[in-house]
């Protein structure tokens, strides 16, 4: 199967789980994050807020947040096309439509973070494989931002269970990710160190 079709294949899986299974699914990703040392000793961690059926971490950056960490959120780069911010983010900061509809911090309010200062940064993805091969939506927005992060950056996947697949032909701008969360088990692709 092509990566097109996977990607056709996989939104429709993820976007096919009801409410309850979205909710349960969001309980266990939390619990796998928790278990994850670089999740709890990294004290800057960039999260995002679930999308068109994505897995939802609003449980885990709530629990980021009270254990005193520093979290951001992505939002566009309204100067590059197809790229990110990642702006500071606190429990109960005003958030606004993009152009997509999507939510995402205000940059006016909200102090940008240089990607060198991200510890781990939780990104969505439509599909995985267990070499830390991913497909997202298709616009290259992390890939295009994520080339420019510290070396230091853990690159860590959230899906759905249901979203992995054998194999994901890689392309050379992707970025592979360091392992996958989801609600049922840690996918180790690459060493992480603490």
């Amino acid at each position: 199967m092509d990566n097109k079709a996977i990607r056709s294949l996989m939104r429709q899986r993820r976007r096919s789980l009801t409410r309850q299974q979205q909710l349960l699914a969001s309980d266990g990703l939390a619990e796998q994050l928790c278990r994850l040392p670089a999740f709890r000793y990294r004290q800057r961690i960039a999260f995002y807020l679930a999308n068109d059926g994505e897995i939802d971490p609003q449980l885990a950056l709530g629990i980021a947040q009270q254990a005193g960490k520093t979290c951001y959120l992505p939002a566009l780069n309204p100067l590059k096309q197809n790229r990110l911010h990642f702006v500071r983010h606190r429990a109960n900061d005003p958030l606004v439509a993009n152009r997509f509809g999507i939510l995402e911090p205000s940059l006016r309010s909200n102090p940008i973070a240089s990607l060198h200062a991200i510890d781990l940064i939780l990104l969505p993805l439509v599909a995985f494989d267990r070499h830390g091969n991913r497909l997202g939506m298709g616009g290259g927005f992390y890939d295009r931002t994520l080339s420019h992060r510290g070396r230091h950056t853990l690159l860590i996947g959230l899906a759905h269970s249901c979203q992995e697949t054998d194999s994901i032909a890689r392309q050379h701008w992707d970025i592979p990710l360091h392992a996958i969360v989801t609600e049922r088990s840690i996918i180790q692709a690459r060493p992480i160190l603490g």
